[in-house]
């Protein structure tokens, strides 16, 4: 009751102005051929000022598109999709119960740097390169003022070594200048770091400060499309999209599982369907080897019983028989 009285306060209101403003007319006119012409101005005027509203109005429905409609496979309806998508989550957590992020870091510009090293590369190589140079440069204040010769050197081997170091040493100094040698905890500051995009930035916040993020890399893209939780190939298009059917604070365990069934079962190129846990949940089982004996062959890192990508992994991973990966060198 107090609500329809409350929609039909404003009603009244605007049938009583209306009311004021019939009266007001003939109070104004000069005569009465005047008032069909001052009707007609009226008539149009109200005429372009509805126009201009119709016109706005998509405008304003458009401003909304961040939400990614969900589109579920063929026979699946939306609200079958996020059961399936979050019964998947929960296999993984049961298969990856120690998963965390595999690079190596132990504040958050170490973790920040790593994850610009990591692009076109593996965290492996990541990890065996930045022990000389967090050694040599320990602070963002030391690696902006670091000569950019030297640091190129030591990052060599990470791969596209002259444009990591630009972007280092580049992120470096505007944590110095702007933050006062602090990582920022937002993600509007950390995008406008040089080389951070929105997938480092997630990293940082995810696993630096704890605040939920999704992490889209190469493996998340292609496993989240592969199970059908979407159809998006932008990133953050797949993101949102796939944000959708978790609530936020799984987001970050949610991008750990994903990534490390990616590189350790559901391989790009020959997935090992046949020792995958999650294979009933999987459109698409069969891409890949069937056999349990042959798919049990193409696991990797601890899965296949090799060391992981972490020299200094969490107590945690070690306890559940996970290996630490060799120093960079070693034979």
């Amino acid at each position: 009751m107090k609500k329809a009285a409350e929609e039909a306060a404003p009603a009244g209101k605007a049938a009583g102005e209306a009311a004021v403003v019939k009266k007001a007319v003939p109070a104004r006119s000069v005569g009465k051929k005047a008032a069909p012409a001052k009707r007609a101005a009226a008539a149009k005027g109200a005429a372009k000022k509805a126009a201009v509203v119709k016109k706005a109005a998509p405008v304003k429905k458009a401003a909304s598109v961040k939400k990614i409609a969900v589109r579920p496979p063929a026979g699946e309806s939306p609200t079958a999709l996020v059961r399936r998508a979050r019964r998947i989550n929960r296999e993984l957590a049961e298969v990856y119960p120690y998963a965390h992020p595999e690079l190596d870091f132990e504040n958050p510009f170490q973790l920040l740097v790593a994850t610009v090293l990591s692009a076109q590369t593996t965290d492996l190589r990541v990890n065996q390169t930045t022990p000389a140079l967090f050694a040599r440069y320990p602070t963002p204040e030391d690696l902006a003022a670091a000569n950019p010769e030297e640091v190129e050197e030591i990052l060599r081997p990470c791969g596209f070594f002259r444009a990591k170091t630009k972007s280092v040493i580049g992120l470096s100094r505007a944590l110095t200048e702007d933050f006062g040698g602090e990582v920022p905890g937002k993600l509007e500051d950390l995008v406008k770091l040089p080389g951070v995009g929105r997938k480092t930035a997630f990293v940082v916040l995810g696993n630096a400060f704890g605040r939920p993020g999704i992490t889209v890399d190469t493996h998340f893209q292609r496993l989240v499309r592969r199970w059908q939780w979407t159809e998006e190939t932008d990133p953050d298009k797949i993101e949102a999209a796939v944000g959708a059917l978790f609530p936020k604070s799984d987001w970050t365990d949610l991008s750990h599982h994903v990534i490390w069934h990616g590189r350790r079962i559901c391989h790009a190129r020959k997935p090992a369907c046949g020792a995958c846990p999650i294979a009933p949940l999987c459109p698409a089982y069969g891409e890949g080897e069937t056999d349990p004996e042959k798919a049990q062959k193409l696991l990797k890192y601890e899965k296949g019983g090799f060391p992981g990508q972490r020299l200094k992994p969490p107590q945690a991973y070690l306890d559940a028989g996970g290996k630490p990966a060799p120093p960079l060198g070693a034979a």
